[in-house]
């Protein structure tokens, strides 16, 4: 079974989500941040970092959200057979954690970076209601859980991009995602 390691409000979120959306059994391990659980010997041989998610899967670790979900859909997704298909869900998932969660989640960048990160994905979410067309994918657990965060963190006012907008809304009533964002820690 696979152990998911996380924190209270920490990105474990994203792949707790993800493992859900792939109806995996797995433990999810909550670590006491406050306390440095983190930072102990048995938490650091799984992520010498000391930093949350890291998974278990059998004798295999593995740490970062974005490496997780790309792992997790590979073994146990949908991942596309053809290489240009896989190269775009990994495209999509690096996107989410290198540029669009920064841009939006950096105060400093925000008023730069919202319009020309959310204006090419309002483009795309109005001709279809996913990333990468009629399916969830990983592209849409890692680049929807950043755009789900949004309106849980920040008030930033996105009228300018309706279709973003009715996307978050169906991520938001998809059944995993309710499961997991209702109950977050």
């Amino acid at each position: 079974m696979i152990k998911l390691y996380g924190g209270a409000f920490s990105r474990a979120s994203i792949v707790h989500w993800y493992l859900e959306e792939l109806g995996l059994p797995y433990e999810f391990v909550l670590l006491d941040m406050k306390a440095g659980k983190h930072h102990q010997p048995d938490f650091l041989a799984i992520n010498p970092m000391g930093k949350v998610p890291a998974i278990v899967d059998g004798d295999f670790k593995i740490w970062e959200s974005g490496a997780i979900l790309l792992y997790l859909a590979q073994k146990y997704g949908n991942m596309p057979a053809s290489i240009e298909k896989q190269a775009e869900m990994i495209q999509w998932v690096l996107f989410a954690n290198a540029t669009l969660g920064p841009g939006i989640f950096v105060e400093t960048s925000r008023d730069k970076e919202t319009p020309q990160l959310l204006n090419p994905l309002n483009d795309i979410f109005s001709r279809q209601p996913f990333l990468t067309g009629e399916e969830f994918t990983v592209a849409d657990a890692a680049v929807g859980s950043m755009l789900a965060y949004i309106p849980l963190m920040l008030k930033l006012d996105l009228s300018a991009y309706p279709a973003v907008v009715d996307y978050i809304g169906r991520i938001a009533q998809r059944p995993a995602y309710i499961k997991v964002m209702s109950n977050r820690g």
